[in-house]
Protein backbone atom coordinates (compact mmCIF):
# COMPACT_ATOMS: atom_id res chain seq x y z
CA UNK A 1 0.00 0.00 0.00
CA UNK A 2 1.14 3.61 -0.47
CA UNK A 3 1.48 6.40 2.04
CA UNK A 4 -1.41 8.83 2.48
CA UNK A 5 -0.34 12.47 2.75
CA UNK A 6 -2.14 15.71 1.90
CA UNK A 7 -2.66 15.98 -1.86
CA UNK A 8 -0.66 19.22 -2.23
CA UNK A 9 2.17 18.56 0.26
CA UNK A 10 5.48 19.45 -1.52
CA UNK A 11 6.90 16.01 -0.67
CA UNK A 12 4.32 14.42 -2.99
CA UNK A 13 6.01 15.52 -6.23
CA UNK A 14 9.41 14.32 -5.00
CA UNK A 15 8.04 10.93 -3.96
CA UNK A 16 6.08 10.55 -7.19
CA UNK A 17 9.28 11.18 -9.17
CA UNK A 18 11.10 8.53 -7.14
CA UNK A 19 8.41 5.93 -7.75
CA UNK A 20 7.14 5.88 -4.15
CA UNK A 21 3.44 5.01 -4.15
CA UNK A 22 1.48 7.98 -2.83
CA UNK A 23 -2.26 7.67 -2.35
CA UNK A 24 -4.84 10.33 -3.10
CA UNK A 25 -6.90 11.15 -0.03
CA UNK A 26 -10.11 10.30 -1.90
CA UNK A 27 -8.77 6.85 -2.88
CA UNK A 28 -7.72 6.08 0.69
CA UNK A 29 -11.25 6.68 1.95
CA UNK A 30 -12.61 4.01 -0.44
CA UNK A 31 -10.35 1.25 0.91
CA UNK A 32 -12.03 -0.83 3.58
CA UNK A 33 -9.01 -1.10 5.89
CA UNK A 34 -7.71 0.90 8.81
CA UNK A 35 -4.50 2.73 7.92
CA UNK A 36 -1.72 2.95 10.46
CA UNK A 37 -1.81 6.44 11.96
CA UNK A 38 1.71 7.83 12.33
CA UNK A 39 2.46 11.32 13.64
CA UNK A 40 5.64 13.22 12.81
CA UNK A 41 6.65 15.85 15.38
CA UNK A 42 9.04 17.74 13.12
CA UNK A 43 11.60 19.79 15.04
CA UNK A 44 14.12 20.07 12.19
CA UNK A 45 14.72 23.50 10.63
CA UNK A 46 14.13 22.39 7.01
CA UNK A 47 10.71 20.92 7.56
CA UNK A 48 9.89 20.24 3.90
CA UNK A 49 13.06 18.16 3.39
CA UNK A 50 12.50 16.28 6.65
CA UNK A 51 8.87 15.52 5.74
CA UNK A 52 10.08 14.05 2.46
CA UNK A 53 12.77 11.93 4.10
CA UNK A 54 10.38 10.28 6.53
CA UNK A 55 7.51 10.01 4.04
CA UNK A 56 9.89 8.22 1.66
CA UNK A 57 10.68 5.57 4.29
CA UNK A 58 7.12 5.21 5.58
CA UNK A 59 5.73 5.05 2.05
CA UNK A 60 7.84 2.01 1.15
CA UNK A 61 5.73 -0.19 3.41
CA UNK A 62 3.15 -2.59 1.93
CA UNK A 63 0.70 -1.22 4.51
CA UNK A 64 -1.38 1.92 4.22
CA UNK A 65 0.10 4.68 6.38
CA UNK A 66 -1.63 7.96 7.23
CA UNK A 67 0.93 10.64 8.11
CA UNK A 68 0.00 13.52 10.41
CA UNK A 69 2.44 16.45 10.64
CA UNK A 70 2.73 17.97 14.12
CA UNK A 71 4.57 20.96 15.57
CA UNK A 72 5.16 22.33 19.05
CA UNK A 73 2.21 24.47 20.01
CA UNK A 74 3.84 27.82 20.81
CA UNK A 75 7.10 27.48 18.87
CA UNK A 76 7.25 29.50 15.63
CA UNK A 77 9.58 27.86 13.06
CA UNK A 78 11.96 30.36 11.49
CA UNK A 79 13.13 28.41 8.44
CA UNK A 80 9.83 27.26 6.92
CA UNK A 81 7.24 29.54 5.28
CA UNK A 82 4.32 30.22 7.58
CA UNK A 83 1.79 29.27 4.88
CA UNK A 84 3.32 25.79 4.72
CA UNK A 85 3.04 25.40 8.49
CA UNK A 86 -0.54 26.68 8.50
CA UNK A 87 -1.54 24.42 5.59
CA UNK A 88 -0.03 21.14 6.72
CA UNK A 89 0.82 21.16 10.44
CA UNK A 90 -1.26 20.74 13.56
CA UNK A 91 -0.27 21.95 17.01
CA UNK A 92 0.40 19.14 19.45
CA UNK A 93 -2.23 20.61 21.80
CA UNK A 94 -4.78 20.09 19.01
CA UNK A 95 -3.97 16.39 18.52
CA UNK A 96 -3.25 15.36 22.10
CA UNK A 97 -6.70 13.83 22.49
CA UNK A 98 -6.08 11.56 19.50
CA UNK A 99 -4.44 8.11 19.32
CA UNK A 100 -1.55 7.13 17.06
CA UNK A 101 -0.12 3.75 16.14
CA UNK A 102 3.29 5.33 15.74
CA UNK A 103 4.84 8.69 16.54
CA UNK A 104 8.21 10.03 15.34
CA UNK A 105 10.05 12.84 17.14
CA UNK A 106 12.88 14.26 15.05
CA UNK A 107 16.18 15.85 15.89
CA UNK A 108 16.51 19.60 16.43
CA UNK A 109 19.32 22.18 16.07
CA UNK A 110 19.47 22.81 19.83
CA UNK A 111 21.71 20.00 21.01
CA UNK A 112 24.43 22.29 22.40
CA UNK A 113 21.91 23.96 24.71
CA UNK A 114 20.99 22.49 28.09
CA UNK A 115 17.64 20.73 27.77
CA UNK A 116 16.01 23.10 30.25
CA UNK A 117 16.98 26.15 28.17
CA UNK A 118 15.15 24.95 25.05
CA UNK A 119 12.06 27.13 24.78
CA UNK A 120 9.69 24.20 24.19
CA UNK A 121 11.29 21.79 26.68
CA UNK A 122 8.35 21.76 29.10
CA UNK A 123 5.89 21.00 26.32
CA UNK A 124 8.18 18.31 24.89
CA UNK A 125 8.26 16.61 28.28
CA UNK A 126 4.47 16.57 28.22
CA UNK A 127 4.64 15.05 24.73
CA UNK A 128 6.91 12.25 25.98
CA UNK A 129 4.50 11.49 28.81
CA UNK A 130 1.56 11.63 26.38
CA UNK A 131 3.19 8.99 24.16
CA UNK A 132 2.80 6.54 27.05
CA UNK A 133 -0.99 6.73 26.87
CA UNK A 134 -1.86 7.84 23.33
CA UNK A 135 0.83 6.24 21.17
CA UNK A 136 1.43 2.54 20.58
CA UNK A 137 5.14 2.95 19.70
CA UNK A 138 7.45 5.95 19.44
CA UNK A 139 10.57 6.47 17.30
CA UNK A 140 12.88 9.24 18.57
CA UNK A 141 15.65 10.58 16.34
CA UNK A 142 19.02 12.25 17.19
CA UNK A 143 18.36 15.13 19.65
CA UNK A 144 14.82 13.80 20.08
CA UNK A 145 16.33 10.51 21.27
CA UNK A 146 18.77 12.30 23.61
CA UNK A 147 15.87 14.30 25.03
CA UNK A 148 13.78 11.14 25.52
CA UNK A 149 16.42 9.20 27.48
CA UNK A 150 17.10 12.32 29.55
CA UNK A 151 13.41 12.72 30.34
CA UNK A 152 12.71 9.07 31.12
CA UNK A 153 16.03 8.02 32.65
CA UNK A 154 17.96 11.19 33.53
CA UNK A 155 20.77 10.30 31.12
CA UNK A 156 22.95 13.35 30.38
CA UNK A 157 24.35 14.39 27.03
CA UNK A 158 28.00 15.34 26.72
CA UNK A 159 29.68 17.87 24.44
CA UNK A 160 32.10 16.38 21.92
CA UNK A 161 35.48 18.03 21.23
CA UNK A 162 34.46 18.29 17.56
CA UNK A 163 31.32 17.57 15.58
CA UNK A 164 30.78 13.86 14.90
CA UNK A 165 30.13 14.32 11.21
CA UNK A 166 30.13 11.82 8.39
CA UNK A 167 29.20 8.25 7.55
CA UNK A 168 30.35 5.77 10.20
CA UNK A 169 30.46 1.99 10.23
CA UNK A 170 28.14 0.34 12.73
CA UNK A 171 27.49 -3.19 13.93
CA UNK A 172 24.60 -5.10 15.48
CA UNK A 173 24.46 -6.16 19.10
CA UNK A 174 21.02 -7.82 19.05
CA UNK A 175 20.75 -9.57 15.66
CA UNK A 176 17.57 -11.39 16.70
CA UNK A 177 15.68 -8.15 17.39
CA UNK A 178 12.58 -7.89 15.18
CA UNK A 179 13.66 -4.35 14.30
CA UNK A 180 16.89 -5.64 12.73
CA UNK A 181 15.54 -8.37 10.46
CA UNK A 182 17.60 -8.48 7.27
CA UNK A 183 20.40 -6.25 8.53
CA UNK A 184 23.99 -6.89 7.52
CA UNK A 185 26.53 -7.50 10.28
CA UNK A 186 28.38 -4.35 9.23
CA UNK A 187 26.66 -1.27 7.80
CA UNK A 188 26.96 2.52 7.53
CA UNK A 189 24.87 5.26 9.15
CA UNK A 190 25.11 9.06 8.72
CA UNK A 191 26.07 10.93 11.91
CA UNK A 192 25.75 14.67 12.49
CA UNK A 193 25.88 15.84 16.10
CA UNK A 194 27.89 17.86 18.59
CA UNK A 195 26.94 15.78 21.64
CA UNK A 196 26.61 12.18 22.72
CA UNK A 197 25.00 9.94 25.31
CA UNK A 198 27.23 7.22 26.70
CA UNK A 199 26.85 3.49 27.09
CA UNK A 200 28.36 3.61 30.60
CA UNK A 201 25.51 5.86 31.79
CA UNK A 202 22.65 3.56 30.80
CA UNK A 203 20.96 3.01 34.19
CA UNK A 204 21.23 -0.54 35.56
CA UNK A 205 17.86 -2.24 35.53
CA UNK A 206 16.44 0.17 32.93
CA UNK A 207 15.86 -2.61 30.43
CA UNK A 208 17.38 -0.49 27.67
CA UNK A 209 18.88 -2.76 25.00
CA UNK A 210 21.62 -1.56 22.66
CA UNK A 211 20.70 -2.64 19.14
CA UNK A 212 23.31 -0.73 17.10
CA UNK A 213 26.66 0.78 17.99
CA UNK A 214 29.76 2.20 16.35
CA UNK A 215 33.30 1.79 17.67
CA UNK A 216 33.96 5.43 16.77
CA UNK A 217 30.56 7.17 16.96
CA UNK A 218 29.23 5.30 20.01
CA UNK A 219 25.59 4.47 20.70
CA UNK A 220 23.27 4.46 17.73
CA UNK A 221 19.99 2.66 18.51
CA UNK A 222 18.35 1.67 21.81
CA UNK A 223 15.25 -0.45 22.27
CA UNK A 224 13.25 0.94 25.21
CA UNK A 225 10.55 -1.65 25.81
CA UNK A 226 9.45 0.02 29.05
CA UNK A 227 8.37 3.11 27.12
CA UNK A 228 7.56 1.27 23.85
CA UNK A 229 10.12 3.36 22.00
CA UNK A 230 13.20 3.21 19.81
CA UNK A 231 15.90 5.83 20.37
CA UNK A 232 18.06 6.48 17.27
CA UNK A 233 20.93 8.90 18.01
CA UNK A 234 22.01 9.30 14.37
CA UNK A 235 20.36 10.20 11.08
CA UNK A 236 19.64 6.99 9.20
CA UNK A 237 16.73 8.85 7.54
CA UNK A 238 19.07 11.30 5.75
CA UNK A 239 19.04 11.29 1.97
CA UNK A 240 22.16 11.30 -0.17
CA UNK A 241 22.72 15.05 -0.15
CA UNK A 242 21.95 15.89 3.50
CA UNK A 243 25.46 15.82 4.95
CA UNK A 244 26.81 17.72 1.95
CA UNK A 245 24.18 20.42 2.33
CA UNK A 246 25.15 20.85 5.99
CA UNK A 247 28.82 21.04 5.04
CA UNK A 248 28.40 23.59 2.22
CA UNK A 249 26.02 25.67 4.38
CA UNK A 250 28.63 25.99 7.14
CA UNK A 251 31.43 26.67 4.67
CA UNK A 252 29.38 29.47 3.09
CA UNK A 253 28.71 30.91 6.55
CA UNK A 254 32.40 30.87 7.41
CA UNK A 255 31.97 28.35 10.22
CA UNK A 256 34.78 25.93 11.05
CA UNK A 257 33.65 22.55 9.73
CA UNK A 258 35.54 19.45 8.69
CA UNK A 259 34.70 17.53 5.54
CA UNK A 260 32.18 14.86 6.56
CA UNK A 261 34.05 11.66 7.15
CA UNK A 262 33.88 8.90 4.52
CA UNK A 263 31.13 10.74 2.66
CA UNK A 264 32.56 12.34 -0.47
CA UNK A 265 34.59 9.96 -2.68
CA UNK A 266 38.28 10.49 -1.89
CA UNK A 267 37.18 13.29 0.50
CA UNK A 268 36.65 15.49 -2.55
CA UNK A 269 33.60 17.76 -2.06
CA UNK A 270 33.40 18.23 -5.82
CA UNK A 271 32.43 14.59 -6.29
CA UNK A 272 28.84 13.43 -5.65
CA UNK A 273 28.50 11.23 -2.55
CA UNK A 274 27.38 7.62 -2.74
CA UNK A 275 24.50 6.54 -0.51
CA UNK A 276 25.58 3.43 1.43
CA UNK A 277 22.81 3.44 4.06
CA UNK A 278 19.58 3.70 2.04
CA UNK A 279 18.74 -0.01 2.12
CA UNK A 280 19.22 -0.26 5.89
CA UNK A 281 17.09 2.83 6.49
CA UNK A 282 14.26 1.18 4.57
CA UNK A 283 14.80 -2.08 6.46
CA UNK A 284 14.68 -0.40 9.86
CA UNK A 285 11.52 1.59 9.15
CA UNK A 286 9.91 -1.35 7.39
CA UNK A 287 10.58 -3.57 10.41
CA UNK A 288 9.25 -0.89 12.76
CA UNK A 289 6.04 -0.50 10.75
CA UNK A 290 5.62 -4.29 10.64
CA UNK A 291 5.89 -4.42 14.44
CA UNK A 292 3.28 -1.67 14.69
CA UNK A 293 0.94 -3.59 12.44
CA UNK A 294 1.44 -6.88 14.28
CA UNK A 295 0.93 -5.47 17.77
CA UNK A 296 -1.31 -2.37 17.66
CA UNK A 297 -5.01 -2.79 18.55
CA UNK A 298 -7.38 -3.07 15.59
CA UNK A 299 -9.59 -0.54 17.35
CA UNK A 300 -7.30 2.45 17.67
CA UNK A 301 -9.19 3.66 20.74
CA UNK A 302 -7.69 0.67 22.56
CA UNK A 303 -4.21 2.21 22.48
CA UNK A 304 -3.16 3.04 26.04
CA UNK A 305 -6.02 1.08 27.58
Amino acid sequence: MPIKIPDNLPARSVLDAEGVMVMQETDAIRQDIRPLRIGLLNLMPNKVKTETQFARLLGASPLQVELTLVKMTNHVPRNTPSDHIISFYQDWEDVRSEKFDGFIITGAPVEQMPFEQVTYWDELRRVFDWTQTNVHACFNICWGAQAAVHHFYGMPKHDLPAKMFGVYRHHLLEPTSPYLRGFSDDFSVPVSRWTEVRRAEIPPGSGLRILMESDEAGLCLLDDARHHALHMFNHIEYDSASLGEEYFRDVAAGKPIAIPRDYFPHDNPKLPPQNRWRSHAHLLFGNWINELYQTTPFDISGIGA
